[in-house]
């Protein structure tokens, strides 16, 4: 089973986004992307194993070993630019594939770290240790369409398994000391986020030595679902691409 879901396949674009999700998070969150977004842009959404059609693949709990495996699977698709987009754990994530790119001379054009504190700041948050009901909550105070299918018991018992295993990921995440990148990195959160606040992201101006710039948009650790428009016009900004028309 491959890493990437592509809504609309475009071999004219000039370029590829590659998103990758929170924790607890799948493809599907950003499907409605390739229609906002210009025409010249292809999306590329990174399905972790172990949910939604990949739920028969064993679950990944070391973000090192996801990133090698999603930086690797995103080498052929290197004949165009590519650009990385990471929410919350995917933020994170997308840093570590993006410096593996940039050690095999494939660096990205562009990092997007979205609702994430940076690597080298990670917290002592421990809520993958919890019981089942102390995740629920997280994920509800958190917010997000997959807070809303843990309601439900039936899909409780199928999605809890990916969503403790995420947290447990980015819980255990450690940053290792390494080339910095490169290259541009913006990041961008809500305004009203419990999990990030303005300063802990401006941190992420410590892992390049190339552009760096801060976006705060108003709302929570799931903004980009009401902003959808504001972020999408942000990232096509940053990379020089027009609005779609």
């Amino acid at each position: 089973m491959t890493w990437f879901r592509c809504a609309e396949s475009r071999p004219w674009a000039s370029l590829r986004l590659f998103c990758l999700p929170h924790a607890g998070g799948s493809a599907v969150f950003y499907r409605p992307w390739a229609k906002e977004i210009n025409p010249a842009v292809e999306v590329h959404a990174v399905q972790y194993p172990g949910r939604a059609d990949r739920m028969a693949d064993a679950l990944i709990a070391d973000a090192h070993q996801v990133a090698r495996l999603v930086a690797g699977a995103m080498a052929p698709l290197a004949d165009r630019p590519i650009a990385l987009f990471g929410h919350s754990m995917g933020a994170v994530l997308a840093y570590e594939v993006a410096r593996l790119l940039q050690e095999r001379g494939i660096a990205p054009v562009h990092l997007f770290a979205s609702g994430a504190r940076p690597p080298h700041d990670r917290g002592d948050d421990r809520v993958s240790e919890g019981d089942d009901d102390a995740l629920v909550e997280e994920m509800l105070k958190l917010g997000g369409t997959d807070a809303e299918a843990l309601r439900d018991p039936e899909l409780r018992e199928l999605v809890l398994p990916y969503v403790r295993n995420d947290f447990a990921l980015i819980e255990n995440y450690a940053h290792r000391a390494g080339a910095r990148l490169a290259v541009p990195v913006t990041a961008i959160i809500g305004d009203a986020d419990p999990h990030v606040t303005e300063e802990q992201a401006a941190g992420w101006s410590d892992v390049t030595d190339g552009p760096f710039a801060l976006t705060v948009l108003p709302g929570d650790h799931f903004y980009l679902m009401e902003r959808q428009r504001d972020v999408i016009a942000r990232i096509l900004r940053a990379l020089e691409v027009p609005a779609a028309p």
